[in-house]
């Protein structure tokens, strides 16, 4: 039997045996919470039990790192270097997770305690982002137990705030490029476009946040006295975001809409799967122009993501002096971030609408990447996948999600690929979160033969030399 093959059965022992599952059980259990300061232990408790006792039983030396920014979670660098003249690949996953909302979650399952039913697997981290590292790892670790060695050179950055945006995560990479430098950036997180193959994506769209506010004066006043006389925020508010979008959510600025949906990735989505969500989609929402792939994957959308006037929970005959919303825009490569919320305010003045401010968020936005779909990696990784699985993954040119994948592609300045492990209705940051274990098992065997081929053949692809085909 070759290598490959029992590298492959090996990792299919492990997961069918129940390995797996106990070893993302550990991993659930630890309410790594970055969104609430008594969770911030959790996040070094979780690097020390979980993630460093793994690298190290593979020869990694591993390094913990302070974060630069005050009160955010710590850093790991692992590595294992075999030979400088091998290629380098840098992965990453998070350590954090967001709130666990026990109480949402259905009868018999809580966020911390993982749970199997059918073929899901229920806990918090499952999908986001603890199963899906937790595959990456264990394929290097089959490899590993086989050939004695890897083949290539490993590093791993682990973070433990993406959940909160990261912070400090791009100055890190900054103050650590050489020791990040790598050959090309895999990792994995997001959904697949379907849970029955793999997916491919090299980017990300970019993300940024802000509140619409209307705040006319202080307290509110009864609106049988003076309706008509006071000018309501809600409606000054609820006009505004009306001007953003049409009914059907086209979106109205001018500046916002992308020049970056050319016809090579036209192409690329066009021969993508139906969005497998497990729910139905809205097939007349957004830009009519375009197929449901080419608008969460080639174009913008403008959500809101909350809004309040007076007191919902018990409302009282008056009009609020004050009316705010929650927004976000979520962009792709070819957007001039620098000028959303510029141009944002310039349409709201052109509207009559001066009276509605806008407060970006505090946290830096995830800009948007993506890498050539010309770039040898994307079709080494591509058939490697299908290889092993037996059918086409699915290549997208970046997720609709934002990522911190920025750090890796422009401060690095690698080409970066994720391969996902989830799936669009794994109820990522909601109530009842999970895992499919099919899709887990596949995964596992699609990255420990890429890790194999790797192996053999990566050293052709960084000199750009012309490799045996898969």
């Amino acid at each position: 039997m070759s290598v490959r093959q029992t590298a492959l059965q090996l990792s299919a022992v492990y997961f069918d045996d129940g390995h797996f599952t106990k070893d993302l059980t550990l991993a659930v259990a630890i309410p790594s919470e970055s969104q609430e300061r008594q969770g911030y232990k959790c996040l070094q408790v979780y690097l020390d039990d979980c993630i460093i006792p793994l690298l190290s039983k593979m020869g990694f030396t591993c390094k913990l790192f302070e974060n630069s920014v005050s009160d955010a979670g710590p850093f790991l660098l692992a590595e294992r270097i075999e030979n400088l003249n091998m290629p380098t690949i840098l992965t990453y996953g998070h350590g954090d997770v967001v709130l666990g909302q026990h109480e949402h979650w259905k009868p018999g399952l809580s966020p911390f305690d993982l749970h199997e039913e059918g073929d899901r697997l229920y806990g918090r981290g499952t999908a986001d982002n603890k199963g899906q590292h937790l595959i990456n790892l264990q394929a290097l670790a089959s490899v590993m137990e086989v050939q004695g060695k890897l083949g290539f050179n490993f590093k791993v950055l682990f973070e433990t705030g993406e959940e909160i945006g990261s912070p400090g995560l791009k100055e890190f990479c900054d103050q650590h490029r050489q020791a990040l430098s790598a050959d090309v950036f895999i990792a994995s997180d997001g959904p697949r476009i379907s849970p029955h193959s793999p997916t491919i994506f090299t980017g990300s769209r970019g993300g940024i946040n802000f509140d619409l506010v209307v705040n006319l004066r202080d307290g509110a006043h009864h609106s049988g006295n003076f309706g008509g006389l006071l000018a309501d925020p809600a409606i000054i508010l609820s006009h505004a975001i009306a001007s953003i979008t049409d009914s059907r959510g086209q979106l109205q600025i001018p500046e916002w809409r992308p020049t970056s949906l050319t016809q090579d990735i036209r192409d690329v989505l066009a021969v993508l799967p139906p969005i497998d969500a497990g729910f139905e989609l809205d097939s007349d929402w957004g830009e009519s122009s375009l197929t449901m792939a080419e608008r969460v994957f080639g174009w913008n959308s403008f959500a809101v993501l909350a809004m309040k006037s007076g007191h919902p929970e018990a409302p009282v005959n008056a009009i609020s002096g004050y009316a705010r919303a929650t927004c976000q825009l979520r962009y792709v490569v070819g957007t001039e971030a620098n000028d959303i919320i510029s141009a944002l305010r310039q349409h709201l003045d052109n509207h009559g609408l001066q009276s509605v401010d806008i407060i970006q968020a505090e946290e830096n936005p995830f800009p948007a990447t993506r890498l050539d779909i010309q770039n040898p990696w994307i079709a080494f990784i591509a058939a490697s996948l299908e290889r092993t699985c037996g059918h086409r993954a699915d290549l997208l040119p970046n997720l609709g999600g934002s990522l911190p994948n920025v750090c890796f592609a422009d401060v690095l300045g690698l080409p970066t690929i994720w391969i996902p492990h989830s799936y669009p209705g794994c109820c990522q940051h909601a109530p009842n979160e999970h895992l499919l274990k099919s899709t887990a098992r596949q995964a596992l065997l699609c990255m420990t033969g890429l890790f194999v081929d790797i192996s053999v053949s990566g050293q052709q692809i960084i000199t750009g030399s012309k490799y045996s085909a898969l």
